[in-house]
């Protein structure tokens, strides 16, 4: 495994590599922080191995969980709490406090429930989403692909990117359950790096549910990352083949567990 490709060396180089394009892209763009997501950012495929999984997280918005109150939010943001009565994962986001200048893409996403309150649609913001808002250099061809979920994909000089509008997630309960729960691995430091790293919100709702539409999948793809970057040797390189039996051999005709969909 290490022959081929897949040693402790070169999968760390992988992980530290992407962090550094992240933080580069994020000086570039100010509408968005990109995260890389998926096997690149676990250091587990080569470059081009597999398709590029990417998170978009809209700087103007922040979803917060029932109770907590911020005493402090820029002109800049808009405020929107979560509402977890529905289907497990998911969550409804109602407006609470919005920015003095809220983005076009944001203001044709909301909704009235006819009560009196407002809600962010996770479909009208995936229609207003545009892959525009990830400018990449000019002399680099872009290819735009039929959208699949909450992901719009596209092809950047011939790699395969699947991009996925998300929302940054501040629910320290949620992730609190997570980190009380007895365990032998990871260790405590690396539980709470986990939480720290928080959540996001991505526009997909439960497939049975009649208002899917509504609602959003609350994803943890950095403390996943940060999980799987916690595997030793053996561990990492045992995953990397069960992926491989999984995607070759039993070849699943649906994707029943996913990071975003």
């Amino acid at each position: 495994m290490t022959r081929l490709g897949y040693g402790e060396e070169i999968r760390r180089w992988r992980v530290k590599k992407h962090k550094e394009h992240d933080r580069l892209l994020y000086a570039r763009y100010s509408n968005i922080t990109v995260i890389t997501a998926g096997s690149k950012a676990e250091g587990l495929t080569c470059f081009l191995e597999s398709d590029w999984d990417v998170l978009n997280a809209l700087n103007s918005i922040l979803c917060v969980e029932a109770g907590i109150n911020l005493q402090t939010l820029p002109d800049d943001v808009d405020l929107f709490k979560m509402d977890t009565r529905v289907y497990p994962g998911h969550c409804r986001l109602f407006l609470d406090g919005q920015a003095l200048r809220s983005p076009k893409a944001i203001i044709n996403s909301l909704c009235d429930n006819g009560y009196g309150d407002v809600l962010l649609s996770s479909s009208l913001l995936l229609d207003e989403y545009s892959p525009r808002l990830f400018r990449p250099p000019t002399h680099l061809s872009v290819v735009h692909h039929e959208r699949a979920g909450p992901s719009l994909p596209e092809s950047i000089a011939g790699i395969h990117l699947d991009m996925v509008p998300s929302l940054r997630c501040h629910c320290p309960s949620i992730l609190q359950r997570w980190a009380a729960r007895p365990r032998h691995w990871p260790s405590p430091v690396i539980v709470q790096k986990v939480v720290s790293l928080g959540a996001y919100l991505t526009p997909v709702g439960c497939k049975n549910s009649e208002a899917k539409h509504m609602e959003w999948r609350i994803c943890f793809n950095t403390g996943e990352s940060e999980l799987v970057n916690n595997l030793n040797d053996t561990q990492a390189k045992v995953y990397v083949i069960l992926k491989m039996i999984l995607k070759d051999l039993i070849k699943p005709h649906k994707k029943e567990i996913a990071s975003y969909c």
